[in-house]
């Protein structure tokens, strides 16, 4: 059965807490503006999964400090400025159900918030000197792009091989994830073993949480994203990979046709879904999901067990079998 959040969060629910305050101070701005719209930011958070990934990977690996929380304040920042941009990029006006910061200020103030924010997380760590976390995070942000990039690129062609896919969702979301676990390690010890372990561990569960992710685009259950919004931004999916690589030569063409020139079409990104549906594309991802599932907690269970490794077993189970 999955862990309810709830449970998970009440192992570390007073440092999360405290959290809340320190990320609060981390976001404030003396440009009015500014301040608006980052307690307009606060105010709409979400779950805090990666903090508590954080949080829990210091507890794993030592004991929660300052530079935890400096940890965790530094991944969540960095984590709403690619939020903020993604809106942007993605001409996006809503996210967790509140309209995005450029559906309320316009593209330039959005732009220029997803800036301040990746600003004040590299002086967080600068003015304490932690340029293990910087270096951590800074990795991953690169990543992040690079992987945007690439799949942008491979869009124009729709011919994404299951290599290409896995790389892109390691760089995009595996890669958050992977910092996240790797700089609450780093926050609680100074052995590159172990954070390295930790950096893997996060890589394994983001890979399952994005594959996780693509299944809810085909309705498989009811979820709070929108049905094949993911077909309509030409996104190609573990479930459609799949589908395509194992359907005759004129049925892919008449699919990518339809993905190419129709993804606005309700009734044809419809036909799309009963396509890949029909072609055993999501027992195929579910399958891979509870791979990478597996692999996260091979890693896991290389620390002796404790409280903290339960509650990032329970997290690991949540983000995978959740329903939005």
């Amino acid at each position: 059965m999955a862990a309810h959040i709830d449970d998970i969060q009440r192992t570390i629910e007073q440092e999360l807490q405290a959290f809340e305050k320190h990320f609060r101070e981390a976001m404030r701005s003396s440009a009015p503006l500014l301040d608006r719209i980052t307690y307009y930011i606060v105010r709409r958070k979400g779950k805090q999964v990666r903090p508590m990934f954080v949080f829990l990977s210091a507890k794993l690996c030592g004991h929660i400090n300052a530079c935890t929380y400096n940890a965790a304040s530094l991944v969540e920042l960095l984590h709403t400025a690619t939020l903020v941009h993604d809106d942007v990029v993605d001409d996006a006006y809503e996210r967790r159900g509140f309209f995005s910061i450029n559906a309320l200020w316009k593209n330039k103030v959005a732009v220029l918030v997803g800036d301040y924010l990746f600003s004040q997380g590299m002086l967080l760590a600068l003015k304490n000197k932690e340029y293990r976390l910087l270096e951590i995070v800074s990795n991953a942000v690169k990543a992040m792009s690079e992987g945007e990039l690439l799949q942008i690129e491979k869009a124009r062609r729709l011919d994404i091989e299951e290599p290409v896919y896995y790389e892109i969702i390691r760089q995009k979301t595996a890669s958050l994830i992977a910092s996240a676990c790797a700089a609450g390690a780093a926050s609680a010890t100074r052995d590159e073993k172990v954070i390295e372990t930790m950096h893997l561990f996060g890589e394994q569960i983001g890979m399952a949480f994005q594959i996780r992710d693509d299944l809810f685009d085909f309705g498989d259950e009811d979820v709070g994203k929108p049905l094949g919004i993911d077909i309509k931004e030409k996104k190609m999916t573990l479930p459609l990979i799949y589908a395509l690589k194992h359907a005759s030569p004129n049925k892919r063409r008449h699919i990518i046709g339809l993905i190419r020139n129709h993804s606005e079409d309700a009734q044809k990104v419809r036909e799309v879904i009963a396509f890949v549906k029909q072609s055993g594309g999501l027992a195929y991802t579910h399958q891979a999901m509870l791979s990478y599932r597996e692999r996260a907690f091979e890693t896991l269970h290389t620390f002796p067990p404790s409280e903290a490794r339960q509650s990032l077993e329970d997290l690991v189970i949540f983000v995978t079998e959740r329903k939005k």
